[in-house]
């Protein structure tokens, strides 16, 4: 059996990416280019998204919205995401602990690609995220290590990618997973990690002394490449169903079936329309109680045209008034950045303005590495970023940072 994996960041616009042909019994073969010239024939194709860009959520779900996909359970993960739901890519994973797990990512970006994938004839994709596929063992964690940052899988449908750490200090986001896997009982017995390369592995001693637990390094430094992982290794998020062709023979056998399925897809309509009109009225409810609350808060208002912006400007005014800065002031903003920024080369720095969308930084001469590092950190920092990668090879990449 063969398999094509492509790495794909949703943020950055197709053609372009990193590709692994694995073969069963052969050397994986890995090169990177335009859609247009991937290895053809290929049984399976997978698209693996980067850890940093898929996020897990557990909630709690009815039965009857246990689905793949679907609206109902982007209005599921809205509450965590505190975003559109129309933005995200919601998908139903599985269950662990009672709970249900969603996986999360860009729904802008899986469209661009789905369509740059369709256009260059690569179908039947299945999608991927590289943190799930890191070997899972009940009782253990398993984490990918480049010496600063990586990524761990938590569980048969978790992980979540890391914040920096070095050799003998482990990431801080690290010993928050681990202790909210204590207090709710689910701490892993060991962390094994896979570094990058041996020299990327760090003090497993210093570690396992500041976690609390047994750190082992897992010495070949294989597991956890996405372009050497096992051919059945990982969770899909999205499987893309192959186009039908050379079934006009079959015509006559399928009609009874094609009868059945419109009978059963009837029924589906009429359940989700039942289901939509009722999600509708549950978000009209929220919406009347946020109106009424910032109503009773700020009774001189004489319009309410969107309660949660006009509560944040309330309170920004209110601090301002109190003399107190606003996370959304640009001294809050430059502090958050600069912050993120520390590792950039000196003299990246080219512009810095403060807008009413925020604050926008522009520096030249970073790699894509460099750019999705600061803007990893500042999503960590529980910030809102727009990143606009260079018009032109050497020119100015953009970041638009807001307060949530």
């Amino acid at each position: 059996m063969s398999l094509l994996r492509l790495y794909c960041s949703l943020p950055d616009p197709p053609p372009a990416c990193r590709w692994a042909l694995v073969n069963e019994g052969r050397e994986t073969v890995v090169g990177e280019g335009d859609l247009g010239t991937l290895p053809r024939h290929a049984r399976r194709v997978q698209v693996v998204l980067p850890a940093s860009q898929v996020v897990f959520l557990r909630v709690k779900l009815p039965p009857s919205r246990r689905r793949p996909s679907g609206q109902a359970l982007a209005f599921a993960a809205e509450e965590q995401t505190a975003g559109d739901p129309a933005l995200n890519q919601v998908r139903w994973l599985g269950q662990a602990g009672g709970d249900d797990i969603l996986a999360v990512f860009d729904q802008d970006g899986f469209d661009a690609w789905s369509r740059a994938l369709a256009a260059a004839g690569v179908r039947g994709v299945e999608w991927q995220a590289e943190t799930l596929l890191l070997p899972w063992l009940p009782g253990s964690w398993q984490m990918r290590w480049n010496g600063t940052e990586g990524y761990v899988r938590t569980g048969e449908f978790e992980g979540v990618a890391t914040d920096c750490g070095d050799a003998t200090t482990p990431p801080v986001s690290l010993r928050l997973l681990l202790a909210q896997a204590r207090a709710a009982g689910t701490a892993p017995a060991r962390i094994v990690l896979h570094p990058t390369a041996i020299e990327a592995a760090p003090d497993a001693a210093a570690w396992s002394q500041l976690l609390g637990l047994a750190v082992e390094i897992e010495a070949t430094g294989d597991g956890g490449d996405w372009t050497l992982a096992p051919l059945l290794a990982g969770v899909p998020l999205v499987v893309q169903e192959r186009g039908w062709r050379g079934l006009s023979d079959l015509a006559p056998r399928l009609r009874t079936a094609a009868w059945v399925l419109a009978v059963a897809l009837a029924l589906h309509a009429t359940l989700l329309v039942g289901e939509w009109a009722s999600l509708a009225s549950q978000r009209h409810s929220l919406q009347a109680q946020m109106e009424q609350r910032f109503r009773s808060a700020f009774p001189e208002a004489v319009a309410v045209a969107n309660a949660p912006l006009q509560m944040r400007r309330q309170l920004a005014q209110a601090r301002h008034a109190a003399g107190q800065v606003d996370p959304g002031d640009f001294p809050a903003l430059l502090a958050h950045f600069g912050d993120a920024s520390r590792d950039l080369p000196a003299g990246s720095l080219r512009a810095l303005s403060y807008q009413s969308s925020g604050l926008v930084a522009e520096v030249v001469g970073v790699d894509a590495a460099g750019l999705q590092q600061v803007a990893t950190r500042l999503v960590q920092a529980g910030l809102q970023v727009e990143t606009q990668p260079p018009a032109t090879p050497g020119g100015a990449a953009r970041f638009t940072v807001q307060a949530p």
